[in-house]
């Protein structure tokens, strides 16, 4: 799969991505971006989601477990990164299945958080495998 043109703003956003991880931090490497990942394969429950992004995402320790608090720690400009960002997702198909509420959740939070970031013109991707 390709990737998308990483400065452009309109496009960033949250997308399926069938592909390498690597190739995604790579990219983003070569664009200044800052890179994150998180695998979710072995994620059952809410709270595992989110300790599991915490450390993937590399969230502030005050991060505080719960849907609020990753709202605002996604919106943080000293977490974002001077460019903008680059968020994989990867294995996540269990976790979509099982709990569909939550993920619907999760990515109405990264959604908000890239029209938040595309109102300051840095771009917030997220690719979801």
């Amino acid at each position: 799969m390709k990737i998308p043109d990483l400065d452009d703003l309109e496009l960033a956003g949250v997308h399926s991505w069938k592909g390498d991880a690597g190739a995604l931090a790579a990219a983003a490497a070569a664009g200044k971006f800052s890179f994150h990942a998180a695998d979710l394969r072995h994620v059952g429950t809410k709270a595992e989601l989110l300790t599991v992004l915490a450390k993937g995402l590399d969230l502030p320790a005050h991060f505080g477990d719960n849907w609020d608090a990753l709202a605002d720690s996604v919106e943080d400009e000293q977490w974002l990164g001077r460019r903008g960002t680059v968020i994989a997702l990867s294995q996540t198909a269990g976790y979509r299945k099982a709990h569909g509420v939550d993920w619907t959740t999760l990515e109405d939070i990264l959604g908000e958080a890239s029209d938040y970031w595309r109102e300051r013109h840095k771009p917030f991707w997220v690719f979801v495998s």
